[in-house]
């Protein structure tokens, strides 16, 4: 397989999920702004929405969409249960996550990186993505990781969305579940090899 990322972006969290699952993957830098690979090649041929993750299956198959592509990797590598059993109660339970992650908290970061927005619409959105936080930390009372004590793939991607607020200067100190889950997602061997991988600082 070949994950398309961009470093310290939303590709962040398929990284992890390929690094948890123990999957071999070729990683192919892309820089999104000029839609170009490291190599030069046109990423558009790649992946026409021009965003990263993109990942090429085998096959030869190109799938995009952070959720959908963690989900595959955690079906490849099933004894690692990075996800819970598809058609289960705890499957749509993880879905039900991923959509939460990537419609409330990751959409609503997108205004924080256009520089033509104004602070004071900034502003409207840091408030927006606050909220969510504080739901995601009410959900993790008593609980390591959103689905209780087992990691998936819908805790990568919730630790990415972590490292924007971080980038963002968003005071996350007054919610101490998301604190120590944010920490104990970054302790993860795996979850350091990522950043390692992505040039990225470990996070303080």
């Amino acid at each position: 397989m070949k994950l398309y990322y961009s470093p310290g972006a939303c590709s962040l969290s398929p990284h992890i999920a390929l690094l948890e699952a123990g999957l071999p993957y070729d990683l192919v830098k892309v820089d999104v702004r000029a839609k170009k690979l490291e190599n030069g090649d046109d990423y558009l041929a790649v992946n026409p929405k021009g965003q990263v993750p993109a990942l090429r299956l085998d096959s030869g198959e190109v799938v995009t969409e952070g959720p959908v592509i963690v989900q595959i990797i955690a079906d490849k590598a099933a004894d690692k249960h990075l996800a819970p059993a598809r058609d289960s109660a705890e499957r749509y339970k993880l879905l039900e996550w991923l959509n939460f992650i990537t419609t409330e908290l990751h959409k609503n970061f997108s205004p924080l990186f256009n520089p033509a927005i104004p602070d004071e619409v900034k502003a409207f959105f840091k408030d927006r993505i606050m909220g969510k936080f504080k739901y995601a930390d009410g959900q993790l009372a008593g609980r390591d990781y959103l689905m209780g004590k087992q990691f998936t793939v819908a805790d990568g991607y919730l630790y990415t969305m972590l490292r924007w607020a971080d980038g963002h200067k968003l005071d996350l100190s007054a919610l101490p579940n998301l604190m120590a889950f944010k920490a104990r997602v970054e302790a993860r061997p795996k979850v350091q090899e990522a950043l390692a991988k992505e040039g990225l600082a470990k996070a303080a």
